[in-house]
């Protein structure tokens, strides 16, 4: 795969960085043995520790009713399980299985080494501003994401067959 130029066109540079970003995401639910709308619920309710279920159906976007199936997938594959709050028996809470993290810390490794060499190329105050872009570029991408998903939903109400559902 050929390498863009220094003087490569911004927009294009970009463009490859973000495909790239997101064909390994493909690859690493694939080797996990997960669809990516599961891999991408993994990672919010490993990153928070836990999540009750309505929290991450807002934060995946998806409904309640596809969010349960989502669980039930994840907890049949072994990397979640549903668990009482702590706080509030009432309330279950979505939490990583730790038995099943190597795994994913398998799967993601070729990655964090990868993208580890490429940080090494850079001084502290270098990484400072990459590390400054990820912190404010990842709120822009959910809130163009919201957009998207707001400018999709009534499309997606008035071209749905009847009687379907999520």
């Amino acid at each position: 795969m050929a390498t863009p130029s220094r003087g490569g066109d911004e927009h294009v540079i970009f463009r490859q960085y973000l495909d790239a970003v997101g064909l390994q995401g493909l690859a690493s639910a694939e080797a996990a043995g997960l669809h990516t709308s599961e891999w991408y619920a993994l990672s919010l309710i490993t990153a928070e520790g836990g999540l009750t279920s309505g929290e991450l159906a807002t934060r995946t976007g998806l409904t309640t009713g596809a969010t349960t199936r989502l669980i039930d997938r994840l907890e049949r594959a072994g990397y979640a399980r549903r668990a009482s709050d702590p706080q509030d028996r009432r309330r279950v809470i979505v939490e990583p299985v730790p038995d099943t993290l190597t795994r994913v810390e398998e799967v993601v490794g070729p990655a964090r080494r990868h993208i580890a060499e490429v940080l090494s190329r850079y001084t502290p105050e270098q990484r400072a501003v990459l590390f400054d872009y990820f912190e404010h570029a990842a709120p822009a991408f959910r809130e163009a994401t919201e957009e998207i998903r707001k400018a999709v939903a009534p499309r997606r109400r008035r071209t749905a067959p009847p009687g379907s559902s999520d």
